[in-house]
């Protein structure tokens, strides 16, 4: 096993050696760009993870891995349109860079490319991929609309929360697992076990995203902290606010979600105490937590030597350290 950097070196080395000088110019730079613009990777690297932990060499997971980077990244170009947003990872979004067709156009070649990055292994490993790869990148879009659809509700309810960040987030970590056990040939039994691990990690690592932009640390979370009550988004930390909170108080949460001061401040201030006051800050910790738990209890299943089980659960363990 190799530690998550040299994972990382070794997905940048084989990004670069897959670049070639294609023309027309104008489609290929944009995606040669928001693929340089980097990032920490997390996806394509459980995917080589878990070829070796299935007792396979990782260099015959680099192609799935690249899919599952070059797939992802496209999600990020067409996130970006929707959301008219002006950077991503600091850096000028391709269609401000370039413009809204050429965002559209090298974004649709990027899924295309994904797919071709399966062509190179034997046909049932193909098919295997191809079939988990297709059924994600759909739940995924299912994700992403639902998470548009509930901008304009003020119905939402946990459990449909919870389905739209499983599809929008945690599918894409569960499949990137499972193609490392496709590759490594293991059992059925293993490769879905591997999914179940990587989907509760992802559910947790959601909601923490969802916690740490309210009760995180600007200098170590590396987003703006409020951004998600700025942008009126309704949280797990919301939904449970409004649940748990007496009428008065819920009624002042929904009547702070529907406006946009020009200064955040005191707005921010009074949501981060209602989420406190209500118990919806514990109740998301202990969500957090247990859906940690979830990933940890399919390890006990796995058949897999005890220092691997070791290794996933201090991977999960660190993914889940980031501090508040």
């Amino acid at each position: 096993m190799h530690s998550i950097y040299q994972y990382q070196e070794f997905l940048s080395d084989y990004l670069q050696s897959q670049y070639e000088d294609k023309e027309p110019r104008n489609l290929y730079e944009p995606i040669h760009y928001i693929l340089d613009l980097g990032g920490k990777r997390m996806r394509p690297v459980l995917t080589l993870m878990s070829a070796e932990v299935f007792d396979t060499d990782y260099i015959k997971a680099l192609p799935a891995a690249l899919a599952v980077e070059v797939f992802h990244n496209f999600s990020l170009v067409h996130d970006d349109i929707m959301d008219d947003a002006p950077l991503r990872r600091g850096k000028e979004t391709v269609h401000e860079k370039w413009s809204l067709n050429t965002g559209i156009l090298s974004g649709d070649a990027m899924l295309i490319l994904a797919y071709q990055y399966f062509e190179q292994y034997e046909p049932i490993i193909f098919r295997d991929l191809a079939k988990l790869f297709s059924k994600t990148a759909l739940e995924v879009c299912e994700g992403q609309q639902w998470d548009v659809d509930f901008e304009e509700r003020n119905d939402v309810t946990i459990p449909e929360y919870l389905k739209m960040i499983q599809y929008k987030t945690a599918v894409l970590v569960a499949a990137a697992m499972k193609m490392g056990a496709i590759i490594a040939e293991t059992s059925e039994e293993n490769a879905n076990l591997i999914y179940d691990f990587g989907l509760n990690l992802g559910l947790a690592f959601q909601l923490q995203d969802d916690f740490l932009d309210a009760f995180g640390d600007p200098e170590t979370f590396g987003k703006q902290v409020g951004g998600d009550i700025i942008e009126n988004k309704k949280t797990y930390l919301y939904l449970k606010a409004v649940a748990f909170s007496e009428e008065t108080e819920a009624k002042e949460l929904r009547r702070l979600f529907s406006i946009q001061p020009e200064d955040n401040t005191e707005k921010i201030k009074t949501v981060k105490e209602l989420f406190n006051n209500s118990g919806a800050s514990k109740a998301t910790q202990d969500a957090i937590q247990d859906f940690t738990f979830k990933a940890f209890q399919t390890l006990d299943k796995m058949n897999i030597s005890t220092d691997k089980k070791e290794m996933l659960k201090a991977f999960g363990e660190n993914l889940m350290g980031r501090k508040v």
